[in-house]
């Protein structure tokens, strides 16, 4: 396995396995990574000829300072867990490799961009944007792989395609949770021993609301999921909105669309640790 710092090394390295007819997968992460992100990269090992995973923290898609100074940076123990997974390059680039002038691009994809983590966190989705097409046209890959955990994301990025036109297949992975339900998150590595003891609830939350909602109105379930969760000390839901699964629109009743997702964000703990996850109702 190779780690690349620079932008024109890698691309020449891929130049060569291109003239070979070999399919180039990306795995974009942030780092910390875990065995979520093992399973895109063994995945995308098993797909394509040759596997870039990028380790790249971006600042562009953070609105909260904190929330960057908090995130964990572990390059070491990330580049070891790649090696193990059969990566064969590794591009860790600094922000000013990645960024060299600001990039002052403004992407936005009404209505996906626009609810949820959109609402909520004003520029991400266009950080997300920015970072991700820099990744393609450097990497050029044949497919891009990333985990269902972020919902939202995989819908606006399949929006970017489009928008920039590029000829790369979007692979969208299965959640890894751990034993006890919780989403795998490089942002659990920050929860306390009480905290991580009460986070498994959010996803319990989710699990049984699927045999309520049989018979129970969205509203209903809507708001007994808010409770659930709610009701355990150290526990806060910050959104919880059940969707049509492409648009992302709220739905009123479950006849409403034939592909229903709800997506949920909870503050755990006294920092507090903002968590993500989503459960499908239909679809």
């Amino acid at each position: 396995m190779k780690v690349f710092d620079k932008i024109v090394d890698l691309q020449n390295e891929l130049f060569a396995v291109r003239k070979e007819g070999k399919e180039i997968g990306l795995v974009p992460t942030m780092g910390a990574l875990h065995e979520g992100h093992a399973s895109l990269v063994k995945r995308s090992v098993n797909e394509n000829g040759v596997t870039v995973v990028s380790v790249f923290l971006n600042p562009t898609q953070f609105n909260d300072q904190g929330d960057l100074d908090r995130y964990p940076r572990t390059l070491e123990a990330d580049c070891k867990l790649l090696e193990a997974c059969g990566a064969d390059y590794v591009f860790a680039p600094s922000v000013k490799e990645m960024y060299p002038t600001p990039d002052e691009r403004h992407f936005e994809f009404p209505p996906v961009s626009t609810v949820m983590e959109g609402a909520r966190r004003p520029g991400h989705f266009n950080g997300v944007c920015q970072v991700v097409s820099r990744l393609f046209y450097i990497v050029r890959p044949t497919r891009a792989y990333f985990g269902e955990k972020d919902w939202q994301q995989i819908a606006v990025i399949k929006q970017l395609v489009k928008y920039i036109g590029a000829d790369v297949q979007i692979v969208e992975c299965p959640i890894v949770r751990d034993e006890d339900g919780l989403a795998k998150s490089s942002r659990n590595t920050l929860l306390s021993a009480d905290e991580r003891a009460i986070a498994p609830a959010i996803y319990k939350a989710l699990k049984e609301s699927v045999e309520y909602a049989k018979g129970h109105t969205v509203k209903e379930t809507h708001d007994k999921v808010v409770a659930d969760i709610n009701a355990i000390e150290g526990l806060e839901v910050e959104y919880f909105e059940i969707v049509d699964g492409d648009s992302l629109q709220d739905v009123d009743s479950w006849e409403a669309s034939d592909y229903v997702v709800g997506c949920i964000t909870v503050y755990c703990g006294k920092t507090p640790i903002r968590l993500i996850d989503h459960i499908r109702y239909k679809g």
